[in-house]
């Protein structure tokens, strides 16, 4: 691009570093707080029906999937996305665990 006075300069992008002690933090805190949500949730649907934990289970990640999907590219919210995911994975699997041990 050219200005009145000659060519214009663009000012040189610098990029921060990542923060992976605090990221990772945030991440595993979501981490615990989400699983030991959806395992205490889950835990309470599975006395009414086990196909309603299921079924609430399924459509409350799927509504909110999309949501959170597009968070992962916001250099912050990044951090709550990993810790989400792995969280929601763990509920899952200790739920499960639970409800096959019962």
């Amino acid at each position: 691009m050219s200005g009145p006075g000659g060519p214009t300069r663009l000012a040189p992008v610098t990029q921060t570093p990542t923060p992976w002690a605090t990221g990772l933090t945030v991440a595993a805190f979501v981490t615990a707080v989400i699983a030991a949500a959806i395992v205490v949730l889950s835990l309470g649907l599975i006395r009414v029906h086990p196909l309603l934990a299921v079924a609430l289970n399924v459509i409350a990640v799927g509504g909110l999937a999309p949501t959170v999907w597009a968070w992962r590219q916001r250099p912050v919210w990044r951090w709550f996305v990993l810790g989400g995911g792995a969280g929601v994975a763990i509920g899952w699997i200790v739920t499960l665990a639970i409800g096959l041990a019962q």
